[in-house]
């Protein structure tokens, strides 16, 4: 932005200029930019863990579907 260009910002359908703000206002705008990227990240650590979670779900299910061979499985067919 040029130097004579304000940043616009809208709260409940209002605009208004940062460079506008007292102090105490951009700091209480830089705690809800904060918490939105802090939101963002966790909602991509969400993702992340739930994808894990269901590999690891379908592996233990993988697992469980394989044929476990015993000796006592060979003892029956030799009878």
């Amino acid at each position: 932005m040029g130097k004579n260009e304000k940043t616009p910002i809208t709260v409940n359908d209002q605009e208004y200029f940062v460079e506008d703000f007292s102090e105490q206002q951009k700091l209480l705008l830089n705690h809800v930019n904060d918490l939105d990227r802090k939101l963002s990240n966790a909602r991509f650590n969400v993702d992340q863990l739930a994808v894990g979670r269901d590999a690891f779900i379908q592996r233990l299910a993988e697992s469980l579907e394989q044929v476990v061979v015993t000796d006592a499985d060979y003892d029956e067919v030799a009878d």
